[in-house]
């Protein structure tokens, strides 16, 4: 993978050096435009992911080149950052409005400037991703079309829940610091940004899974079995990643492991991916202190990996009904959740050529079973 591609227009050649300085010991491609004209006609050159721009530059101002590469459909996802000795609120509008997504002041903070630009890049990657699935999700459209009226109405009520809820947690608070921060203190200001990052940090993670549920649903339309590959599945290391998992809600104790080693086709990211949602389900749908069990063993060509919980069950009906965007008996137990944790398992065993079966006693115990494809000599 490609270093990210900063671009650093600025017409004093010594604040390029200063900020290549700053950050010469991180993984990326640094380059120079002296001028917004030369800036433009570069854009094709350098390709950037993220582009650091002054404000105060000679025959073309910041504010007109950020406002021409927000106007070009190509480079309008690539972020911008400001960089500018103006201080007044008027003229940090004035990049906002421009286009701009961000700004920094000068004289440079070297923290801050690390800061803003790994943020920065972050969410161009999270961009690139969503662009990229939506090349091969045409089949996906088809499938999911099959079943839009069950989905939207789905949709409707857990995944706008599970949007809306963080997206009020960030909303609210920042509105009260901009009403109240010049009389507010900085403990409760702390204590509300607190708030702010936890509510983002929950919008990513749906995103993450979204993007997970996607990309399988597009490898399945299109028959799609995934590349041979060779994960070692480790107990110990499984072990220590899951019980660390489990700390979050002081339950790391409840897990209970009966694991075989072995070599499976499977990539890292989907083992990853797969022993994280099934044992987060378990934690969701069992109560403390009640025993989580994973365990694997080795059958023919094939791994056979469990998570038993003892905790809520499903009934033959509900089992039957899994799929994404589902949560049951939701407004009896106010879980948040979109669903997808189990039907994110069972792509992935499809996609291997495995197989997704779930015993369950209801109001007693569920047992989720799959099998994965040991890799071969």
């Amino acid at each position: 993978m490609n270093a990210p591609s900063i671009l650093v227009i600025d017409d004093e050649p010594n604040n390029f050096t200063a900020i290549a300085s700053l950050l010469g010991n991180f993984d990326y491609q640094l380059h120079y435009a002296s001028g917004g004209q030369q800036a433009l006609s570069s854009l094709d050159i350098y390709n950037p992911d993220l582009i650091l721009l002054d404000v105060m530059m000679p025959i073309i101002s910041g504010i007109e080149v950020c406002q021409k590469i927000k106007a070009m459909p190509k480079w309008q996802a690539v972020p911008i950052v400001m960089v500018t000795a103006l201080s007044s609120k008027s003229d940090l509008a004035n990049c906002l409005d421009a286009g701009a997504d961000d700004f920094i002041s000068k004289p440079v903070n070297p923290a801050e400037l690390r800061a803003r630009v790994k943020s920065m890049l972050r969410i161009k990657k999270q961009f690139d991703k969503i662009q990229s699935l939506s090349q091969i999700q045409e089949n996906t459209i088809d499938t999911l079309k099959n079943s839009l009226g069950a989905l939207r109405g789905n949709l409707a009520s857990n995944l706008s829940h599970e949007l809306n809820t963080p997206l009020y947690g960030i909303i609210a608070p920042i509105e009260l610091i901009k009403d109240y921060l010049q009389d507010m203190k900085i403990s409760p200001a702390l204590e509300m940004l607190d708030l702010v990052e936890q509510s983002a940090c929950r919008i990513e993670i749906l995103t993450k899974r979204l993007l997970v549920y996607f990309e399988l649903e597009a490898f399945l339309s299109k028959k799609h079995l995934v590349k041979p590959m060779r994960t070692k599945f480790s107990s110990t290391a499984i072990e220590t990643t899951l019980r660390s998992l489990a700390q979050s809600s002081n339950r790391s104790n409840d897990l209970v492991f009966s694991l075989e080693d072995a070599e499976i086709a499977l990539s890292e990211q989907y083992l990853s991916t797969l022993l994280h949602e099934l044992v987060d389900n378990a934690l969701k749908f069992s109560s403390s202190g009640t025993s989580i069990t994973v365990s694997s063993q080795i059958e023919g060509d094939m791994l056979k990996l469990s998570v038993r919980d003892l905790g809520r069950g499903m009934t033959e009906a509900q089992i039957a009904k899994i799929d994404a965007f589902i949560q049951f008996e939701r407004k009896t137990y106010e879980q948040q959740g979109t669903g997808l944790g189990l039907t994110i398992s069972k792509k992935i065993a499809e996609l291997t050529g495995g197989q997704f079966w779930v015993e369950s006693v209801y109001q007693q115990e569920t047992t989720v079973h799959l099998t994965l494809p040991i890799a071969r000599s």
